[in-house]
């Protein structure tokens, strides 16, 4: 048997069994194999890494940090040596080195992002400039830990204008800066478990299809969860996925005994944002049937849906915002992300509500950090539990990482137009076209869809273009792994596999974001021809019978 075939046994044998993130990479692996032997490239839509990145942003962020070393050398400069950024005068330093580099990429954003400090956020001059020059040059600990004060106060209205559609709740969030969503992820389970929130072997809920970790996560032995899934089973008259929640299933959470509710939303794969009759429906079983209701959404594909409101914007006591810069911005690199969480929140009340001794194991925990540690809120608990309490003196994103998050915030801030926004989301829509183009199909309009992946149900387009009779010699024929099988090895096209994130079985995800605007019409196309050749068999085994 030759070296291809047994690999192929090989991905057989474990397709099911493994992320479906390491079973892509098997496939890249089989598809790059394939390549060698043929002029295909390959494409690989299994990624959501997105091809385009925010340019100007990071120009005037590079711009900034040749001001902020010259700063640092005009305090002491002895070669390769320098000092450190000094605060008096900063202010009218920078306005001098803007204008003496009228030229320079990114400048004229350099300004208006100084300008925006002072002028609309009401900041000191000098305290504004020397936050971000510090900040960029890296020479200190990030103080406040939780986040640098302007760069939060940045941050927070950002997530304002993206996440609560700038319609926020009264009161303020609070934000910790974090290492992108995977880290806010497992800070905030280890958090819950530190803070016996969730013990093991407790009920929780997931919105499924949902991102693979939040599936793996809660069954590890150190968490051990009982997870309920409330599935988006929702279809049209037609039988066409929604990838919405059906009522019969957020009921579910209406049960006292789910202690936690984790959603993606938009969702992923199909990155479909939740309705607006769905929200309301589960802001009426926290208010009537479950008040104590911990819920944690995951909002990173929110800015491709035109007016997206995240659950922590209506249903801000219960719910804790995770975002992610990663894919709006293009820095999957860069790991900027957030926490966020309401001043007044239910994390906190459940933690005056211990009983005594698991209040007396947390003094232990905490007392280090403060003369009152049953006080100490939720989010900075976090804080401390992301470098295991005994180091919280040195949490807290790196510097340099928080003013580039500045800088995207203020930028997105400053473009009132949404310029920036329409172009990402009209490049997200126009290869999902070119996409259904190339398969022959019409694309649903869906204004909850955010276009980033979308999930493609094989049985659904076999039962809504064929009939029963045709899906059902499909699953006796054939096996959902076969379609990325042979995509991989005819065509070097590698997806992944909707079910192993608890999709349908048949489902497959494609990345809309970090391929080329052909190469979505080249899958179209190539998966089109591999359909309409399992129609051709199973018409041509019909005619036979």
């Amino acid at each position: 048997m030759d070296n291809y075939n047994i690999q192929r046994e090989e991905l057989e044998k474990i397709y099911g069994k493994i992320s479906p993130f390491e079973f892509k990479n098997r496939l890249i692996s089989l598809a790059n194999g394939q390549r060698e032997k043929s002029a295909h490239t390959l494409l690989d839509a299994g990624r959501g890494n997105p091809n385009w990145t925010a340019a100007t942003p990071r120009e005037a962020f590079f711009n900034f940090g040749l001001f902020a070393v010259q700063e640092t050398r005009n305090t002491w400069n002895e070669g390769d040596l320098a000092g450190m950024t000094k605060k008096k005068g900063i202010a009218d330093r920078v306005y001098s080195y803007i204008e003496n580099n009228k030229n320079a990429p990114g400048i004229d954003l350099l300004k208006k992002i100084i300008d925006y400090g002072i002028l609309e956020k009401g900041f000191d001059r000098d305290e504004w400039v020397q936050e971000l020059a510090d900040g960029i040059i890296g020479d200190n600990y990030p103080c406040p830990d939780r986040m640098l004060i302007h760069i939060e106060q940045i941050v927070n209205e950002y997530l304002v204008q993206e996440m609560c559609y700038n319609k926020p709740p009264e009161g303020r969030f609070n934000v910790f800066a974090v290492e992108g969503a995977t880290a806010a992820m497992c800070y905030i389970f280890d958090s819950l478990i530190a803070n016996e929130l969730l013990s093991r072997g407790d009920k929780i809920a997931l919105m499924t299809p949902i991102f693979t970790p939040y599936l793996e996560i809660p069954l590890l032995p150190r968490y051990n969860f009982e997870v309920i899934k409330i599935r988006a089973t929702e279809l049209t008259e037609d039988g066409t996925h929604t990838w919405q929640y059906p009522v019969s299933e957020l009921e579910k959470l209406k049960d006292k005994s789910i202690k936690a509710l984790f959603v993606v939303n938009p969702s992923n794969p199909p990155s479909v944002a939740m309705k607006n009759d769905s929200v309301k429906l589960i802001m009426n079983i926290v208010d009537n049937d479950n008040p104590n209701l911990m819920i944690i959404s995951d909002d990173v594909y929110g800015t491709f849906v035109p007016g997206f409101r995240s659950i922590m914007a209506d249903l801000p006591y219960n719910t804790i915002g995770v975002y992610s810069f990663s894919k709006y911005f293009g820095v999957t690199g860069w790991r900027l992300g957030t926490i966020a969480l309401h001043e007044k929140n239910v994390f906190d009340k459940l933690l005056r509500m211990q009983p005594e001794f698991i209040k007396e194991e947390l003094r232990l925990r905490y007392g280090d950090l403060s003369s009152d540690p049953d006080n100490i809120p939720f989010i900075d608990r976090v804080v401390a539990d992301s470098r295991q309490v005994a180091l919280n003196h040195t949490a807290g994103l790196s510097t340099p990482q928080q003013v580039q998050m500045a800088f995207f915030c203020t930028f997105a801030l400053l473009d009132k137009d949404n310029i920036y926004k329409k172009q990402t989301i009209d490049i997200c829509h126009r290869r999902q076209k070119l996409l259904f183009d190339g398969l022959g199909l019409e694309l649903r309009k869906d204004p909850y869809d955010a276009a980033y992946y979308t999930e493609f149900d094989l049985l659904e387009w076999a039962c809504h273009y064929y009939g029963d009779e045709f899906a059902e010699y499909l699953q006796k024929n054939h096996k959902p792994v076969d379609i990325l099988f042979r995509l991989a090895e005819e065509s070097s096209i590698v997806l992944l596999s909707g079910s192993g994130f608890y999709g349908p079985e048949w489902s497959i995800r494609i990345s809309l974001a970090n391929l080329s605007d052909e190469a979505y019409s080249k899958i179209g196309e190539v998966l089109h021809k591999v359909l309409d050749e399992y129609v051709h068999s199973w018409q041509i085994s019909f005619a036979h019978v």
